[in-house]
């Protein structure tokens, strides 16, 4: 990689907050805001149901506002996206169209094909595209012909109705370009790839948040049609220009609900949200203004576009005074205008993008890996989403609107215990679509790539966790919108951690920082999950909903309880992340040493509360099976393991640290400690090891002893159990026969299933009982490099029954590879990780697709097809690799 800094990275480093110039735009327009958490004002909490995708057209938002391709500022106050209409559509394609979770046979599910194809860290740079068929949208025959299969069948797709049949379809590019801070260029591309001439109609649009209707704030912001372009006015944001390359018709409304429409109530508007649609598509007039509103739209009638023809429309976005009210000190008024300097402006940043990740990405990855891994980043980028939500205010409801409804405030309701939790804050989401939200363990997994390409960032976004309008004051971290109360896997300590090595500037004060908030989280996990001080948690779901027979996120009857193989392999990790952090902090401030001794004994702790605990003394290892499993603890204190061989038993092997050399050298008083417990503790020889060599004095702490972890391994490597041509499975492909287990007279059972889930569990939107996920395999390579690292003569057969033993840091370098292979173009030009009802060609294989997890057979991706979150890991692998220190 270039050591030069370029273009981009000094503008990151001219605006490294998010209050700073070059962050002020961007793509922070949710892909979708209808069916959220937010926009719940229902007694029941079905939030799907209370604003469905076939009202989100004429209904004003409250919280936020979604779109296609779309960018606004930081707080979301302006929206400037794509519309778009191939004349045979019902209504004008504004947002995307997917299943909500009752709707999908595999819970929520987008029906739509676009790929964010490019993205520099300030949104100097962004590019995009869309898959628009040329046939009516088939709305209908997705929800009927998905609404007849079960769970034991596959989606049906887009691709599954023919609407892409012959290629007859348009390929809509967006493209944007920052000029300045204030002065962002938009350029459309459309082409035709259909074997016909074909009319499109391309609306770009531009609205305001509504933010007067709620008798909260009634300033009004405006649009007015001035000399031939769209003059904005905007207490915050100042004036901004609005100007279009041509002759578009021009279009404006009111981003209002149609209360008449809807409900046949009192009008606020006589030309709502929907005004523009009207107009287009059905013809009417009669809603839509020519030189005034609050939503305005550029309408070009693009005829009989020939087949592989490409038109192309332009749009600049101005500003052109700051704000009177709170005016950000920052905004620099533009004063160029028109497009004399448009094209060039857009060459010289798809230029400096180029620069960039030629920077980011080493020469050594090769083309292939480097398109993927810019990919992957691109995905990450126009991730980032604007997430505003003040749970309070939503509890209280607006003084405009009528009482919520007493349901809301009730005992258990949902959220009701975080009424603290107010953010207005760029958040990177786990997918644009089927996760308008942030969850914080997979945000801490974003964080790890982001690092690479924007270092403050990823900073912030962990800072942001455990900041007081997040983090709750028992300590709890926030887990995700449709329950903030549910536990997520304790990730932040070790993200922060590599986040902090990743910026390579000993920021120790984004470090202290996080870690002090970090105590409370982790006296939380104590206080809360450890119900009977044994050192074994319990935990819930950990975020692999339906891993195991039974929800584990409820309770279990008779006052049983389960203590978690994984929960408490958690916890071990979470000591060894805050250990790592508190050495790190000690190196540089002796005062930190006390933390370190008190992360240090919690350890040993667990460790040999891993071995033993009750009365009886049973242990979640089971010694014939050479596996971890849960166990269910009766009130009498009497035990059973549940043996089912799942990532649950696999995760004791991520807790493990080993200190450098150099680093025991500077902390004497952890060495005194160590020999302190070696001459006095005999028993914690199998976890802890003092290597005494003569270039080498490190100490490594692990989980699971020598022996436990060579049994683990063998099993994790085995074909036929959990190693996969593409990785780790979460379930032993051992069960692909039915596993019925009796609990307490109960029957239950689990199967190895590589694709989707066949279980109601959480929506059965996800699966744990088979497929390969990144975030999971990740943490296992990362724990195998510091095996490696430690013991460096170590072997193990690979794969297990080959009679072939390799070295832990060859193992190590394999699996990452078939990690990364997912994404790779095979002979064919097909990717095995791209989902089975993408079509193969070359209009299709050059885009690689970034899923929620993967078949645990063939590969081919699965979940939320824009999952570019935690999957997005691959570029980290690509650009870094596991190396050794």
């Amino acid at each position: 990689m270039s050591s030069q800094p370029t273009a981009e990275h000094a503008r990151i480093a001219a605006s490294p907050t998010a209050d700073d110039p070059w962050r002020l735009w961007g793509p922070y327009v949710s892909a979708r805001q209808w069916g959220t958490v937010r926009e719940d004002y229902s007694a029941d909490g079905n939030a799907w149901d209370y604003l469905p995708f076939d009202e989100a057209h004429r209904r004003a938002y409250r919280w936020g506002e979604d779109g296609m391709a779309a960018v606004c500022d930081r707080f979301g106050f302006l929206n400037l996206g794509v519309a778009l209409w191939n004349g045979n559509d019902d209504r004008l394609k504004e947002r995307y169209f997917g299943l909500t979770n009752a709707q999908g046979n595999h819970g929520e599910d987008v029906k739509e094909v676009w790929w964010p194809t490019d993205a520099t860290p300030t949104h100097s740079y962004a590019s995009w595209l869309y898959r628009y068929p040329q046939a009516a949208f088939p709305y209908d025959e997705l929800r009927a012909a998905n609404a007849a299969r079960t769970r034991a069948d596959s989606e049906f797709e887009l691709t599954d109705t023919g609407v892409f049949a012959d290629d007859r379809f348009f390929d809509v590019s967006v493209t944007y370009a920052k000029a300045t801070p204030t002065d962002l260029l938009m350029r459309i591309d459309v082409t035709n790839h259909g074997p016909d001439a074909s009319t499109l109609h391309l609306v770009p649009q531009a609205w305001f948040r509504n933010t007067w209707a709620f008798g909260r704030d009634d300033r009004t912001p405006t649009m007015k049609l001035v000399d031939g372009t769209v003059r904005l006015e905007h207490a915050w944001l100042g004036s901004y220009r609005l100007e279009a390359d041509g002759d578009p018709r021009i279009l404006f409304c009111d981003n209002e609900t149609d209360n008449v429409g809807l409900w046949g109530a009192e009008a606020r508007t006589d030309c709502p949200k929907n005004g523009i649609d009207r107009a287009i598509v059905h013809g009417d007039d009669t809603a839509t203004r020519a030189d005034h509103g609050t939503k305005v739209a550029f309408w070009w009638q693009l005829a009989d576009v020939g087949p592989g023809e490409t038109r192309t429309v332009r749009l600049r976005l101005t500003g052109i005074a700051p704000g009177t009210d709170r005016s950000p000190a920052h905004v620099d008024p533009a004063s160029s205008a028109g497009f004399t300097d448009f094209d060039t402006t857009v060459t010289a940043r798809a230029a400096e993008a180029d620069e960039f990740y030629r920077a980011v990405i080493p020469a050594s990855a090769g083309a292939e890996d480097a398109h993927i891994a810019r990919r992957a980043f691109a995905g990450l980028l126009w991730g980032k989403q604007l997430f505003r939500y003040g749970v309070g205010e939503w509890l209280e409801g607006d003084p405009a609107g009528p009482p919520p409804p007493p349901q809301r405030r009730a005992a258990g309701a949902r959220n009701v215990g975080w009424a603290h939790l107010d953010l207005a804050d760029v958040i990177s989401m786990p997918d644009e679509w089927e996760y308008p939200w942030f969850a914080s363990w997979d945000l801490a997994f974003h964080t790890v790539p982001l690092a690479l390409v924007d270092p403050e960032f990823a900073k912030d976004q962990i800072a942001l966790m455990v900041r007081e309008w997040a983090q709750h004051p028992n300590g709890q971290l926030p887990a995700y919108e449709w329950n903030f109360d549910d536990v997520n896997p304790p990730v932040h300590a070790w993200a922060a951690w590599l986040v902090y090595s990743i910026a390579g500037e000993q920021d120790l004060e984004f470090l202290a920082s996080v870690f002090s908030k970090l105590l409370m989280n982790f006296s939380w996990w104590v206080n809360r999950k450890d119900a009977d001080g044994s050192y074994l948690f319990e935990g819930g779901f950990l975020g692999m909903d339906n891993i195991g027979p039974f929800d584990r996120s409820k309770p279990l009857p008779d006052g049983m309880r389960l203590e978690q193989s994984d929960a408490t392999s958690w916890m071990a990790f979470y000591s060894l992340s805050m250990l790592r952090i508190a050495v790190e902090l000690a190196r540089h401030e002796h005062s930190w040493s006390p933390t370190v001794r008190t992360f240090f004994e919690y350890f040993l702790r667990l460790a040999r509360a891993m071995t033993d605990f009750g009365s009886t003394g049973i242990s979640l290892w089971d010694e014939q099976d050479g596996f971890y499993y849960d166990a269910i603890v009766h009130p009498d204190g009497s035990s059973e393991r549940l043996p089912v061989r799942s990532l649950v038993g696999l995760l004791p092997l991520v807790a493990v640290e080993s200190v450098h050399p150099i680093v025991v050298e500077q902390l004497p008083d952890l060495l005194d400690e160590v020999h302190w417990l070696e001459r006095r503790d005999t028993g914690l020889a199998d976890v802890l090891r003092h290597h005494e060599r003569h270039d080498d004095s490190r100490i490594t702490m692990a989980l699971v002893p020598d022996d436990r972890r060579r049994r683990l391994l063998t099993r994790m490597l085995d074909e036929a159990e959990f190693l996969s041509p593409h990785g780790i499975r979460s379930l032993s492909a051992a069960y692909r026969e039915q596993l019925t287990l009796d609990v307490d007279g109960g029957e239950f059972s689990v199967r190895y299933n590589p694709a989707e889930s066949d279980s109601d569990l959480f929506g059965g939107n996800s699966n744990w009982r088979g497929p390969v996920w990144f975030p999971v395999n990740f943490l296992l390579l990362d724990a195998l490099q510091t095996y490696a690292d430690a013991y460096p003569d170590a072997r193990i057969e690979y794969p297990t029954g080959s009679g072939s033993e390799r070295g832990l840091a060859e193992i190590t370098t394999d699996l990452m590879q078939r990690l990364v292979q997912l994404f790779r173009a095979g002979e064919s030009g097909r990717r095995p990780g791209t989902p089975r009802w993408y079509p193969s060609g070359q209009l299709w294989d050059a885009h690689p697709t970034f899923s929620e997890y993967f078949d645990g057979d063939d590969g081919s991706g699965l979940g939320a097809t824009h999952q570019t979150g935690w999957t997005a890991l691959v570029s980290y692998l690509i650009c870094r690799g596991l190396a050794t220190e």
